[in-house]
């Protein structure tokens, strides 16, 4: 391959990743392309996409973006990314993973730092990290309304106790 068309790939592949820091590196060797295309089509719904890379040229492309992978370039190399976090797509390939043998993970990337993939399946999804922030935001707030309410709900419960009781017999005029 000339170095025109290396340089060609590895601006291809730059302009591809360059907004890209949550990825699953995965390895297919033995899929065929019938499986392999009816698998890019299928996540290509759920806003997922896969690539095939060269692994020369992805390793210096990921290199001068800042990701760090590393120790990986050894089989063929299929980079999949999307699905709007890094937990949904690894539980959306894990699904697929259980299906196909012949596809194994190599390493998970999030920020552009590695991460192993059983931690990339335990993060939580965007959603649920929203709500997660939203409930520890909104903590404080719940308890201090809490507190301010139990005194009054207190005296409230024991005044409808109180109602509740049948009326005890007047005490008799004196005349």
């Amino acid at each position: 391959m000339s170095k025109k068309i290396k340089q060609m790939e590895m601006d291809g592949l730059k302009q591809a990743f360059q907004e890209v820091r949550d990825m699953v590196l995965l390895t297919s060797s033995g899929v065929s392309a019938t499986i392999e295309n009816q698998l890019r089509l299928g996540l290509r719904k759920k806003s997922i996409h896969i690539q095939r890379v060269k692994n020369s040229l992805a390793r210096r492309v990921f290199d001068d973006l800042g990701l760090k992978v590393s120790n990986i370039w050894e089989q063929s190399t299929v980079v999949a990314w999307g699905a709007g976090s890094l937990s949904e797509l690894s539980r959306e390939l894990e699904s697929i993973l259980k299906k196909n043998n012949n596809i194994k993970v190599k390493m998970a990337v999030s920020e552009g730092l590695e991460l192993s993939f059983d931690k990339a399946l335990k993060m939580p999804t965007k959603a649920e990290a929203i709500g997660r922030v939203i409930a520890l935001a909104t903590s404080p707030a719940r308890r201090l309304a809490s507190q301010i309410l139990a005194p009054a709900s207190r005296v409230v419960g024991q005044i409808k106790s109180l109602a509740d009781k049948p009326a005890a017999a007047a005490p008799a005029e004196v005349t």
